[in-house]
């Protein structure tokens, strides 16, 4: 009975197994399990060939290996941008140093009309004066400056050769001070030779225009600044 009872339970177990063998030979076609591969790491499983291995994440190579694979390209990546960046980067440094740097002074020329129309040496004198101070005033503080006598009706004595009181004082401001020149009214000086039905000389220092007051004018409406004695 032993030997019976051995034979069966052998017979049973046989059939186990053939009955396990079937559908682990299906799923092996059908590519549904997983077999094991053994590696120095240990063992993992795997798919069978209708299935492709597992994506492995390949770590991300540093910039430096990249730049040490390929230094061309990188180079020609590095020249490009340090080129489009550099005149940007150079037009904020000399604006920062422009913002920086003191605002020089426009440039301007100053000038002034110095009128006389009095047969007056105090007023004349006075004229002079004030000439004088502002040409030296601007030429401490190096800026140019013009300066104009003009001179009309009985102020026209100033510049008559004849009978300026002032006359040696205008050749010497002539000869120091060329910022100031002097004008004539040129209807004074005929009125003055039909009064006394003689030439009037002018001094060589000044120069005869139409109109002393006209002068005056002229010279006020392009900026001259006028100061009467």
């Amino acid at each position: 009975m032993s030997i019976l009872r051995q034979i069966a339970k052998i017979a049973t177990i046989a059939g186990f197994v053939v009955l396990l063998a079937v559908p682990i030979a299906a799923a092996e076609q059908g590519g549904r399990y997983w077999v094991p591969k053994t590696t120095s790491a240990g063992p993992y499983w795997r798919p069978s060939a209708q299935y492709s291995e597992p994506t492995t994440m390949t770590p991300a190579t540093p910039s430096s290996e990249l730049i040490k694979t390929h230094p061309a390209p990188h180079r020609r990546w590095l020249v490009k941008n340090s080129t489009n960046r550099l005149p940007a980067k150079q037009s904020r440094t000399r604006s920062s140093l422009a913002a920086m740097a003191p605002i020089a002074p426009i440039s301007k020329t100053h000038r002034l009309i110095l009128q006389v129309n009095t047969n007056d040496q105090a007023a004349m004198n006075l004229a002079l004066n004030n000439a004088t101070n502002v040409a030296e005033h601007y030429r401490e503080l190096g800026e140019e400056v013009k300066i104009e006598v003009v001179t009309f009706g009985p102020g026209l004595h100033m510049l008559r050769d004849d009978t300026s009181p002032v006359k040696a004082r205008l050749e010497q401001m002539a000869l120091s001070t060329p910022e100031v020149s002097f004008k004539a009214c040129g209807n004074t000086q005929e009125k003055m030779h039909q009064a006394e039905h003689k030439d009037i000389p002018i001094v060589s220092q000044a120069q005869v225009v139409k109109s002393g007051v006209v002068r005056v004018m002229e010279l006020e409406e392009t900026g001259w600044s006028y100061v009467k004695p």
